[in-house]
C-alpha cells in the first residue's frame, strides 16, 4: 500500500482519504491552518492517518492529492514533490479565485497552472468533475457490474498509471482523457463530462457511470 499525502483536507480531500484508509493506504493530512486543526479528522480516519504540515505531506507522500482553492496554488511546496505524481483536484471558479488572465482567455487551464508551478512534478488531473458525495457513494469492488469510472489527464504515462492504480484500489476505474491541457479541458467546468455522467450534483447518492459512459461524455467536450 502507498503513502498518500493530502494538501487540502476539505470535502474532496477528506472523502478521498476515507476511501484510501479503507483500502489500506496510509494518509498524511494537511491544510493551511496547521496540523492541530486536523485532530478530529485524523481520529475519525483511524490509525492509518496522521496530521502534518503541507511541506511534510509533500515530503512523505508517495502520491499526493492537491485539493485547495486554485487561488492558493503557489502555496503548494515545490521541491519535495520533484519526480512525484501529483493528483490535482482543483477547478477554476473566478467568483471564488478572482480573475486569472491565463484562465480567463483560455490560454491555460488551472491544472496547467499548477504544473507550471510544480515544474519538476507530474500533475494528473482527477476528481475535478465529480461531487464529493458521489465519490463516497459510487465506490465499488473491482468485480462489480456497476463500477464507476473517473477521467484522468496528464502528460506523464507513469504518473497516470500510478493514479489509475490508486483509483482502482479505492473503488473506481480510470479513463485516460489525454494530455493535461487538451485532455483536461474535456472535463473542466461546464463540459458534458463535468458532473453529468454521475447524475444531479444535488443528489446524495449519484448514478454509476462506466468507462463507456464517461468516454461518450468526453467526446462531447
Amino acid at each position: 500500500m502507498a503513502i498518500i499525502g493530502f494538501i487540502g483536507s476539505g470535502k474532496i480531500g477528506g472523502t478521498v482519504a476515507r476511501l484510501a484508509v479503507a483500502a489500506g493506504h496510509e494518509v498524511i493530512m494537511s491544510n493551511s491552518r496547521g496540523p492541530e486543526t486536523l485532530e478530529g479528522l485524523v481520529a475519525d480516519l483511524g490509525p492509518l492517518a496522521s496530521a502534518a504540515t503541507a511541506q511534510e505531506a509533500a515530503e512523505q507522500g508517495e502520491l499526493v492529492l492537491v485539493s485547495i482553492p486554485l487561488r492558493t496554488y503557489t502555496a503548494v511546496p515545490v521541491e519535495p514533490l520533484t519526480g512525484k505524481p501529483v493528483m490535482d483536484a482543483n477547478n477554476y471558479y473566478a467568483q471564488r479565485d478572482g480573475h486569472i488572465p491565463e484562465l480567463d482567455n483560455g490560454s491555460m487551464t488551472g491544472n496547467e497552472l499548477l504544473q507550471r508551478h510544480l515544474a519538476t512534478a507530474h500533475v494528473v488531473k482527477v476528481f475535478n468533475n465529480i461531487n464529493y458525495r458521489h465519490i463516497a457513494s459510487l465506490t465499488r469492488p473491482r468485480e462489480a457490474a456497476d463500477r464507476t469510472a473517473l477521467p484522468i489527464a496528464g502528460d506523464d504515462g507513469i504518473a497516470k498509471q500510478a493514479v489509475a492504480d490508486f483509483l482502482a484500489s479505492i473503488g473506481f476505474d480510470a479513463v485516460d482523457a489525454g494530455p493535461l491541457g487538451e485532455g483536461g479541458r474535456r472535463f473542466q467546468v461546464g463540459t458534458a463530462a463535468y458532473g453529468l455522467p454521475y447524475g444531479s450534483m444535488g443528489s446524495d447518492e449519484g448514478t454509476p457511470a462506466d468507462a463507456a459512459t464517461v468516454e461518450a461524455a468526453l467526446r462531447k467536450g
